[in-house]
């Protein structure tokens, strides 16, 4: 049987075990106080949260809430890179709550109850600066947001367009699981406009942000529009999305619009669809090849067509395909032309403003007729519209070439006809 310690041994374990007690109780005492001052606590964090992104993050107040669930709430955040004069992103209020054992495994559990932006406007030039600065990481990991991602009043500026009135609701986010999201926003680049109100889902988040292709689906309103008139449109979108560091592919897409063009004097409705690869880079969407079908009602043909569409600061496009029938609300072709029923094969190109306010160019042919043309779509749109008490002569410019007319009884072989949007009547040889 062992002998028992010492009265002096015990006393010194007693005394170093007190003074560990009391050690340990001071620094309780310390870290309670820092949390009791959120500033303090706040502070930290952002500036631990910046150095990792290689941003200056700051906050004018910081609030915290430990009892229940914890939650924190910054006030007039703003992200700036350094040397950078314009803020990368500027909020009102950001709010996060997330529960204890996310706290207690350090992000090992990376679960969160909440987070709310108010007013958030990000500036995209400002990013794009940003982004290649970015310092190497691990992957990047998708919190569990149980109750939900809310986003109110957000924009986003450019250079020469912007986003206001953004906001995102997703509902609950799980990296695994099928997302939800309900997207509200008016994009604007003067003089075009465009409020959209989409529905969006993404079968697998995790899978989209580690750059492996998931499928995505959106569906709701759009509204393209200037002073003079708007185009009104139910859109669907679907197909396997795949996301670059700064680029975008959805290969195949498909787009479906169901919309009217509209202005003081017409009322145009239409069907369109694309079907083909969809890339975005450098701010533009291309749909390199596409596949196009319109299914129009009046002046607008019902038409099939392959080529090229990009749309960003300007549209681009090349279609060559058939329009299946001369519309009936179009002017009456002479004889012999008004006989056939033959598709009327076209090729049409355009490169200017997204409302086709610039010139177009179209060839079509019948047969052995062919027609060549320059034209803006916006007075076409109005000459058929006001056809049956304004001019015969449609708003164009180019030549039409045929073998035969029949006009009032004569005959007219190895016609050649010159058009102009002039209003003076055609020269004929």
């Amino acid at each position: 049987m062992s002998e028992p310690a010492p009265p002096r041994r015990i006393g010194k374990r007693l005394l170093r075990l007190a003074a560990i007690l009391a050690a340990v109780l001071l620094v309780l005492l310390l870290v309670a106080g820092w949390l009791l001052q959120p500033q303090r606590a706040g502070g930290f964090l952002l500036k631990q949260v910046g150095s990792s992104l290689g941003l200056q993050i700051t906050a004018s107040a910081i609030d915290y809430r430990l009892r229940g669930t914890p939650q924190l709430v910054l006030h007039d955040v703003v992200a700036l890179r350094p040397g950078d004069a314009k803020a990368l992103l500027r909020t009102e209020r950001v709010f996060v709550s997330l529960p204890w054992r996310t706290l207690r495994t350090r992000g090992n559990d990376l679960t969160v109850q909440r987070v709310e932006l108010d007013a958030p406007v990000l500036d995209l030039p400002a990013l794009q600066r940003w982004l290649p600065t970015r310092p190497p990481s691990a992957e990047t990991r998708i919190p569990t947001v149980v109750d939900g991602l809310l986003i109110v009043r957000g924009r986003i500026d450019n250079d020469d367009w912007w986003i206001e009135g953004l906001s995102i609701d997703v509902p609950s986010l799980n990296p695994e699981r099928l997302l939800r999201a309900r997207v509200r926003g008016r994009y604007s680049a003067p003089p075009m406009s465009i409020p959209a109100d989409l529905a969006i889902a993404i079968a697998h988040p995790r899978r989209l942000l580690a750059g492996a292709p998931t499928g995505v689906a959106g569906i709701g309103t759009l509204t393209v529009a200037n002073a003079d008139w708007q185009v009104p449109a139910q859109v669907f979108l679907s197909g396997p999305l795949r996301l670059g560091r700064d680029s975008a592919l959805m290969k195949p897409a498909r787009l479906g619009i169901d919309a009217r063009y509209r202005s003081p004097s017409t009322d145009l409705p239409f069907r369109l669809g694309l079907h083909g690869p969809m890339a975005f880079n450098s701010a533009t969407w291309r749909f390199v090849p596409v596949q196009v079908f319109l299914d129009g009602d009046g002046a607008i043909p019902d038409a099939s067509a392959r080529g090229s569409v990009s749309v960003g600061k300007r549209l681009v496009l090349h279609l060559d395909g058939r329009i299946a029938a001369w519309p009936e609300t179009w002017p009456t072709l002479p004889a012999p032309l008004s006989a056939s029923t033959s598709p009327m094969p076209f090729a049409v190109d355009y490169k200017g403003s997204i409302d086709f306010a610039d010139i177009a160019a179209l060839e079509l042919q019948r047969e052995a007729t062919r027609f060549d043309a320059r034209f803006r779509l916006p007075k076409v749109l109005a000459w058929l519209d006001d056809i049956a008490t304004g001019t015969p002569l449609p708003p164009l410019q180019g030549s039409l070439s045929t073998p035969r007319i029949d006009i009032a009884g004569a005959v007219l072989e190895g016609v050649e006809i010159e058009l102009d949007d002039s209003g003076t009547p055609p020269q004929a040889d």
